[in-house]
């Protein structure tokens, strides 16, 4: 028996076709269940993007994009694929992950910046490699769909794809997808948004889908990031924000802005990282309050809900993932630049992950954090 929500658009599609990325876990094998059932023509579709590195035995385990056990999630996917009788194609993005994403993740952090790989992979990969993949191989397809939470609309009034939270406030997606571009919404479709994660579990029990209770992935790879950035030690200095050098490390990309554990120094106080100074190979570390700020600005700016920010406006942002936004003004700062200002002193803003603009439930756009302004 079908769930009751499928019943309305039923056999409504099948002159669609849609293409599901595919990743053994329950938020994308339910949304290809509910596509077909509503009537879709359904295709299952992996990307393949682990390059066979080889790694210390105790990191890259399983419930992670990027690992050795790629090819036990694939086999699952492929299960879910038959279980649903859909066509199912996996196609090798290694190379280019290793490109966009890899190389990006290092490159960062030898900068002294803290990457974002999941924002990255979702722009370059997921939504825009991996079905540019099926498209060369023949597949014709009208839309791209994934086990996102979040939802996508089009504004009547502006013409524009609007990308909005997800009905689960906990398990929101945005953040991690707002670098989408208009194309790239205006073929997407997220067919768990409009649903909360328990829901979706249920949907798949109902459905006979064995992945309704796995364990869902928690990062983009499981072990030590260390594994990953393949640099030798260079030490530097850590210095107190009073100026006093208090101890040396072996790299700043061993480091990260609101960082307390692993700095390695007894003081009187606990210390935070607060900043990261590429040109002196340097660390600087001070109180917690000192990991606070106000204002900072932000690059590479990819917007959404609105074509451009032509003057200051309230918003609300979001400078990490698991953090809930928080009230600020965003203004038009030069060019291809925005000066965001908390309304209250927010910790941890970070040179290189994204900060992304909230009004409501809407994704106005967002951009990486370029620097804070103190």
């Amino acid at each position: 028996m079908l769930p009751d929500f499928l019943f309305n658009d039923l056999v409504l599609n099948n002159d669609k076709t849609v293409l599901v990325g595919l990743s053994g876990g329950v938020d994308s094998s339910v949304a290809a269940y509910i596509l077909k059932q509503q009537g879709y023509n359904v295709v299952g579709i992996t990307m393949a993007i682990w390059d066979g590195k080889k790694l210390p035995p105790t990191s890259g385990g399983k419930h992670a994009c990027y690992g050795p056990d790629e090819e036990e999630e694939i086999r699952e996917a492929r299960e879910i694929a038959g279980i649903l009788n859909i066509p199912y194609e996996v196609f090798d993005c290694s190379a280019e992950y290793k490109k966009a994403v890899l190389d990006y993740f290092r490159n960062e952090y030898y900068e002294g910046r803290t990457p974002n790989p999941c924002i990255q992979c979702n722009q370059h990969i997921k939504f825009g490699l991996l079905p540019e993949l099926a498209r060369q191989k023949g597949f014709t397809f009208d839309f791209f769909a994934t086990g996102h939470y979040a939802r996508v609309e089009l504004d009547a009034e502006t013409g524009r794809y609007l990308l909005k939270k997800g009905a689960d406030q906990k398990k929101d997606q945005t953040y991690f997808i707002y670098r989408l571009t208009q194309q790239q919404l205006s073929r997407a479709m997220l067919p768990v948004g409009i649903y909360t994660k328990t829901r979706i579990k249920e949907i798949a029990k109902e459905a006979g889908l064995p992945v309704y209770d796995k364990e869902e992935s928690q990062d983009f790879y499981s072990g030590n990031y260390k594994d990953l950035l393949e640099q030798d030690a260079v030490s530097g200095n850590i210095v107190h924000t009073s100026g006093k050098v208090i101890g040396s490390h072996q790299g700043i990309w061993n480091y990260t802005i609101g960082q307390r554990k692993g700095i390695g120094i007894a003081w009187s106080e606990p210390l935070y990282v607060i900043r990261i100074e590429k040109e002196t190979n340097t660390v600087i570390v001070g109180s917690r309050e000192e990991t606070f700020n106000t204002s900072f600005l932000v690059n590479d700016l990819n917007w959404i809900g609105i074509e451009s920010l032509k003057a200051p406006m309230d918003a609300s942002i979001k400078i990490r993932s698991a953090q809930k936004e928080k009230d600020a003004l965003i203004e038009p700062f030069g060019e291809g630049l925005v000066k965001a200002t908390f309304f209250h002193p927010n910790d941890s803003i970070t040179p290189g992950q994204s900060a992304v603009f909230y009004d409501g439930d809407i994704v106005l756009g967002g951009g990486v954090i370029k620097n804070v302004i103190t």
